[in-house]
């Protein structure tokens, strides 16, 4: 059965199944259109300092024309960005954006070997990041067609002498900063002095790639989602019309503590830009008395998170004596929210979390709950302009209740990944459906449950994490005779990695095993546990088993 019309009656009587997503064509013109609107509303702020929507748009326009007149970059070209959550973010999409060029989401959470990885794949010639990744950028540099290395410094935005006494501070007494030598290296502070009235608007079409967002680690499991214009825009304008129910055009202050090379950070800034909103950004969301210093101290009306970082909060007695009053709506994505942590927050603070589902193909968002009628332990309705299927092995629709994969189809599906068109077919039929590989069942009031994941993809607080990328890793110590990574359930992380391993070497520790890990992974990736076994489960195809191993007691 196509689920299609099976919405058509399921929505809030303010809330509409079809919406125009063409209103803007581009992200350059949305992101034009606000700065118009909201000129002297504040935009983004970090640590006290504060961008106005014009100065947004007048420094996106001077990092637009100091690529146009002091670099050969052109249309289409890649650019990394690679810095967390600060003022230089927005001003760097932006203005790679105005000039044409693709923006390659990069964590900074990365290790030197995912970063070459991602940087020789997507081909990119340019990299924006802080200069506390000077030491590895470094080192991968040689490896990459990277010939343009722009390095902002944590005190940017401050004014002098705050500026250099936080650059300092960062470099000399936090040692965050470790010795690098990049001669070449522009600083991000110099590229947004030039005039912005010298950059020329570059033509941009709908179909064009804004943003190759990858979908998770450093091996060829790792794939760059090619995310159009037209997909990004579409997916803002659908969820705006189920946040616009509650919130108020230039009068939200939304906190942002999840990362913005994160795809649903990314866009639920995006559709606040469309609000005229506030954002205050958050770049060590783990100082979780800052954080809720600036939840109080900010009035923050919208919260987005997810479910490790509630985790983290709500085991914190200081967000108790929080007033919660001015919250309007919680967020959740990144990763499902447990039950007892979803109730845990609304007796705090008043504020269901609003969960939905979505993904890096998707731009994300595929469903979400309706902010006016939220049902916790459920991904919501589909937002507006998507179908739905739920098909089995066969590709065949399942009866309405039964469980299958969800399949997807909509405008925010991507274009396609990165130059492998054997991947794109596998993943998106010759009629447009997007098989997302998770198995939901449907309620008969329309609301989404996601039962389980199809895949074997490991979702660690919120970051996808494949097992044949730590595999691939382990397996390079010379101890390892072989082994197998699982997820298994965490009450604050979601998901951890469990990692078993043969011994070649008899005397191998744990420890030693996890210090391998490090030098190749992020850490989100490393394993929370190591069971030494005798033997991997596999099936006569040589497959591993991973549903014994994840059932295994490691007690046993």
């Amino acid at each position: 059965m196509e689920l299609d019309d099976f919405w058509a009656d399921k929505y809030p009587a303010n809330i509409n199944r079809e919406v125009d997503v063409n209103v803007f064509a581009t992200l350059i013109d949305l992101f034009k259109d606000s700065c118009c609107k909201y000129a002297n509303k504040p935009a983004f702020s970090h640590e006290g300092s504060t961008l106005s929507f014009a100065q947004l748009d007048k420094y996106s326009a001077s990092f637009a024309a100091w690529i146009q007149r002091h670099t050969d970059l052109k249309k289409g070209d890649r650019v990394a960005v690679q810095l967390p959550n600060m003022l230089q973010f927005p001003i760097a999409v932006f203005g790679a954006l105005r000039a044409g060029l693709v923006v390659v989401n990069t964590s900074t959470l990365y290790t030197a070997a995912e970063m070459e990885y991602q940087f020789k794949d997507s081909g990119c010639k340019a990299l924006i990041a802080l200069t506390n990744k000077g030491h590895l950028i470094q080192q991968v540099l040689p490896k990459t067609g990277i010939r343009y290395v722009i390095l902002g410094e944590v005190g940017d935005f401050f004014a002098f002498p705050k500026r250099l006494v936080m650059s300092r501070v960062d470099k000399y007494i936090y040692k965050k900063v470790p010795a690098y030598y990049l001669p070449d290296a522009i600083s991000f502070l110099d590229t947004i002095r030039v005039n912005p009235t010298k950059f020329k608007e570059v033509e941009v079409s709908p179909d064009d790639v804004a943003v190759l967002q990858y979908t998770g680690g450093t091996t060829g499991v790792s794939k760059g989602a090619m995310l159009t214009h037209q997909n990004i825009t579409s997916n803002m304008l659908q969820t705006y019309t189920f946040l616009a129910t509650v919130l108020q055009i230039g009068r939200e202050t939304i906190l942002c503590p999840l990362p913005l090379s994160h795809v649903f950070a990314f866009g639920v800034v995006s559709v606040g830009m469309m609000l005229g909103a506030h954002t205050v950004f958050v770049s060590n969301p783990r100082d979780t008395n800052a954080l809720i210093d600036k939840i109080e101290s900010q009035s923050i009306t919208v919260m987005m998170g997810s479910n490790s970082l509630f985790v983290e909060l709500i085991n914190q007695s200081a967000l108790a004596r929080v007033d919660f009053s001015k919250l309007k709506l919680t967020v959740a994505g990144s990763m499902p929210v447990q039950l007892k942590v979803a109730q845990a927050w609304q007796q705090i603070t008043n504020s269901p979390i609003c969960e939905g589902y979505g993904m890096t193909e998707s731009s994300p968002v595929v469903t979400m709950n309706p902010p006016q009628a939220i049902q916790i332990g459920t991904i919501g309705l589909p937002i507006p302009n998507t179908q739905l299927r739920l098909v089995d092995d066969e590709g065949q629709d399942v009866v309405l209740g039964e469980v299958g994969e969800l399949w997807i189809k909509g405008p925010q599906v991507m274009k396609g990944y990165w130059r492998d068109a054997q991947a794109t077919a596998d993943t998106i039929s010759y009629d447009g459906w997007l098989k997302t590989g998770d198995m939901a069942t449907v309620q008969t009031d329309g609301y989404l449950k996601i039962v389980s994941r199809k895949k074997d993809m490991i979702l660690v607080s919120g970051f996808n994490v494949y097992p044949l990328e730590i595999e691939d890793v382990a397996l390079t110590h010379v101890g390892i005779l072989d082994c197998a990574a699982v997820g298994v359930k965490d009450f604050k992380a979601g998901e951890s990695v469990r990692l078993f391993v043969v011994k070649k070497d008899p005397y191998l520790t744990e420890d030693e095993v996890v210090e391998h890990l490090k030098k190749e992974l992020a850490v989100y990736k490393i394993p929370r546990s190591i069971v030494f076994i005798d033997n991997i489960p596999r099936s006569k195809l040589g497959k591993v088993l991973r549903r014994e191993l994840r059932d295994k007691d490691p007690l046993s």
